[in-house]
């Protein structure tokens, strides 16, 4: 369908589509932490984002609600950047070697 130039463009589209399909697929076998409080309150969440379990030190416990709510939220947030940086880590990766114009996005979003 499409010859030269073009045809090579797509080839190297559809390769990194399958590679980023592949990456997704190994991202949700991964498991973040994210901490607060000093590694008080820590949360882990798989690849997609879903919370698998919260551990609060149980001094912290004796905190009001809000503290400890606080510290939640913190250690939630802190676990979605370091996941928001490995899909941007894997990303650049699999990227690397385009010639991708200034402030483009990828994948379209």
């Amino acid at each position: 369908m499409f010859d030269g130039p073009w045809g090579e463009l797509m080839k190297q589209a559809q390769k990194m589509q399958e590679d980023m399909k592949r990456a997704q697929e190994a991202l949700l076998d991964q498991e973040i932490c994210g901490e607060s409080g000093a590694g008080l309150v820590s949360v882990r969440l798989n690849g997609k984002g879903d919370c698998l379990g919260v551990s609060i030190h149980p001094p912290v416990l004796a905190d009001t609600p809000e503290i400890v709510g606080e510290l939640v939220a913190a250690a939630i947030n802190d676990a979605m950047k370091k996941l928001e940086q490995l899909k941007g880590d894997q990303l650049s990766q699999m990227t690397a070697g385009l010639q991708l114009p200034p402030g483009f996005k990828f994948p379209f979003s």
